[in-house]
């Protein structure tokens, strides 16, 4: 069996920043790469709808500015496969299987779920979607029957939870499904990029985030309002790089031929940043080198996401020719399945034979 990647983002919103350092470019690097014999794409939209079922449309929406975030970003779907998740029946059907390996212990105890119950404020009023979510991601990523998931740290606990069911249900019926590990990120400063006043995430909700889709005024006042080091208030005064947004976001983006093009005075960005741990150097000079590389990485984005926009109809022709390339691949593993929980009765011609001779008796 070759190498598969699955991963996918939920439709909530337009891409930012923070999905493109974590996920998006390294998608496009392997999608590119040659090393993996199909790459899926999922819009995860059934997902978003376990804490959204009360704003259907948001998500409705939203489906289209992921796919052109996506295409603008550069996954191609002649090398990639893009789809909506909830065009896939069967995932629901082998998510129905697999809560029966898992128990309500087992759930309450993983630390993503756990995480993201107190972010959204569940406490005791938890949809049974979102609880279960960790089971539904387990029959995302065996229906395609993926080796290589992309993900960030903070997913590790999911993944965990996947291979766990991939173990029990191989245990008790044969082996059937795929164990699928995690690929982090290479760049630790890309493993969760902060918001731009400095908090943890970016977050829509929050108004800290520059989108990938975000004009360049936009992008630049983003930039020249982000948080830095409070104690940093003359320039002749010593900086922190530490918990420096701005520092955290070269660390992701900057490259040693940068300094050449927009910041000849400094040869790399460990001397940039001894400048500003000694003194004398001010938070505009930063910030405007800093713009000038996000512009370079945006303005190409932004080009080919216009270019998209004028045939909206061909997008959904894009999504929808993946999503039926999807269930085709769903459809023969959730097959695969039901043969070896022997609950294939119409496919299974010794057992209407068995059960024909029987009765004949």
């Amino acid at each position: 069996m070759g190498k598969i990647i699955l991963t996918g983002d939920r439709p909530t919103g337009k891409l930012h920043l923070g999905h493109y350092v974590g996920s998006l470019r390294r998608r496009v690097e392997l999608q590119n790469s040659g090393a993996f014999d199909r790459v899926f794409i999922m819009i995860a939209d059934a997902q978003a709808l376990t804490d959204n079922a009360d704003n259907p449309e948001k998500i409705r929406q939203n489906i289209i500015e992921v796919a052109l975030d996506y295409l603008a970003c550069g996954l191609d779907p002649e090398k990639t496969t893009i789809f909506i998740q909830s065009q896939i029946p069967e995932l629901c059907e082998l998510a129905f299987y697999y809560m029966n390996l898992v128990t309500v212990s087992r759930l309450q105890r993983n630390p993503t779920v756990k995480t993201e119950i107190q972010m959204r404020g569940f406490s005791t009023s938890i949809p049974v979607g979102f609880f279960t979510y960790p089971i539904s991601q387990a029959s995302d990523i065996t229906a395609f029957r993926a080796t290589t998931v992309p993900a960030g740290e903070d997913q590790e606990p999911m993944i965990e939870q996947t291979r766990e069911i991939v173990r029990r249900f191989n245990a008790i019926y044969g082996d059937t499904l795929v164990e699928p590990e995690i690929l982090l990120p290479d760049n630790a400063a890309c493993l969760r990029l902060p918001g731009t006043d400095g908090k943890a995430k970016m977050s829509k909700s929050l108004g800290n985030c520059i989108y990938l889709s975000d004009p360049a005024d936009e992008v630049r006042n983003r930039v020249m309002s982000m948080y830095t080091d409070p104690g940093h208030i003359r320039v002749q005064d010593p900086g922190k790089v530490e918990g420096n947004t701005v520092f955290t976001y070269l660390d992701a983006f900057c490259r040693p031929e940068h300094f050449a093009q927009y910041l000849p005075d400094y040869a790399s960005l460990d001397e940039l940043k001894a400048h500003y741990q000694r003194g004398g150097l001010g938070d505009v000079k930063v910030k405007k080198f800093l713009n000038a590389i996000l512009q370079e990485v945006l303005e190409p984005i932004r080009a080919r996401r216009q270019e998209f926009e004028q045939d909206i109809p061909a997008i959904y022709h894009m999504l929808k020719d993946g999503s039926e390339a999807a269930r085709e691949v769903a459809a023969a593993t959730l097959a695969d399945v039901r043969r070896a929980m022997r609950i294939d009765y119409f496919d299974d011609a010794e057992l209407i034979a068995e059960q024909s001779m029987k009765f004949k008796k």
